[in-house]
């Protein structure tokens, strides 16, 4: 059972990265390319009716992390307390930059809930990055020093950044050259994802501009991808021991490669969704790579006296999993549901359903 809820875990975070990601990546676009009113409300239009919906898998999965796997639960919202409000705070402004911006109709204010809506979509790119760099870099679990644990074992403190700004410290922060690296992926990955979806669902005067953009920025992540490879076994040694054990796993990586280049041949394809396949695979690529090479970990241990938090000694009872089971088939068939009705009502073009 530990290994199914392992899986529903990751196939949600996937959902909602899939989901929530072309979300981010839209007002990343809103803030640096879409300058005047008409455009604006094409990028608005294209997620209006669905951004609060893809938000439901953040809610579900985190439900699904406390009941599956309690332990990590504890740890993750103890530790990351910190950057967690800021993310709660980023998610509120983003919402209410999107509510707020047609209340009134005046230039000033539209321009300010238009930044907000932007830069928290931008930070939140950066801070969900942030957090999977965090997750396969490890965190002091028990707080170690010199040699002694000063909590108990699942538990753990990290500053925003620490002084050295380096994940190789005995106090890692939450921001640091590792890191920031995955951040910087994070926004140029939800970057291309946000452009694709715009594409695929406005006719906007900005669409052969995002071609453009998709290209160079899938250009980008070629070398970026490379970098932080070397840099997570720099961090971390035995990062790559999984595929080397069990080659089978070279499919996610395979897959990165193949959606890279799919998306850099943006131009050539007629129709407007595939580059939104390319990039949705590309994410899925990426982060099973990721989850491929850290199984059966959930978090790591940067020392060697409290162990890392598995699928294992994390899980709840095996009673509890089995009857959490039933209810999730029956939430799962309903969200399925909702989501199918909602994307059958604003299937097409979304360029003249006004969102309010």
């Amino acid at each position: 059972m530990e290994i199914f809820w392992g899986i529903v875990i990751v196939a949600m975070l996937t959902i909602l990265i899939i989901l929530d990601g072309a979300d981010f990546g839209a007002g990343i676009i809103h803030l640096f390319v879409a300058k005047d009113e008409k455009d604006k409300k094409s990028i608005i239009n294209a997620i209006g009716p669905f951004w609060d919906g893809n938000e439901v898998w953040l809610i579900a999965g985190g439900g699904v992390l406390f009941f599956a796997f309690p332990k990590l639960y504890a740890s993750a919202f103890s530790g990351f307390y910190l950057p967690l409000i800021m993310v709660l705070w980023l998610l509120v402004f983003r919402a209410i930059g999107l509510e707020f911006r047609n209340l009134v109709n005046n230039p000033l204010w539209k321009t300010i809930w238009d930044k907000s809506f932007g830069i928290a979509s931008l930070l939140l790119a950066l801070f969900f990055g942030a957090a999977l760099g965090n997750v396969v870099r490890g965190v002091n679990l028990g707080g170690v020093e010199n040699g002694i644990s000063r909590f108990e074992s699942i538990y753990f403190f990290n500053p925003l950044w620490n002084e050295s700004f380096s994940p190789l410290g005995v106090h890692p922060g939450i921001l640091d050259w590792f890191t920031v690296i995955l951040g910087v992926i994070a926004i140029i990955t939800l970057s291309i994802h946000g452009a694709n979806w715009i594409i695929f669902k406005t006719n906007s005067s900005i669409n052969n501009r995002l071609k453009k953009i998709v290209f160079n920025l899938s250009l980008a992540l070629f070398p970026l991808l490379i970098i932080s490879v070397f840099a997570w076994t720099k961090v971390k040694p035995d990062a790559l021991d999984n595929y080397f054990k069990h080659p089978l796993l070279w499919i996610f990586p395979v897959t990165v490669l193949g959606a890279l280049i799919g998306l850099t041949r943006l131009k050539s394809y007629k129709s407007d969704m595939t580059g939104f396949l390319f990039s949705s695979l590309f994410i899925i690529g990426a982060f099973g790579s990721t989850i491929a090479a850290m199984f059966p970990v959930l978090l790591p241990s940067t020392n060697n006296v409290n162990p890392p938090l598995t699928i294992y000694n994390a899980a709840a009872s095996e009673y509890g999993l089995s009857v959490g089971l039933v209810w999730w088939v029956i939430a799962i068939v309903l969200v399925t549901g909702y989501f199918y009705f909602l994307h059958s009502i604003f299937k097409g073009k979304m360029d003249d359903i006004e969102y309010h």
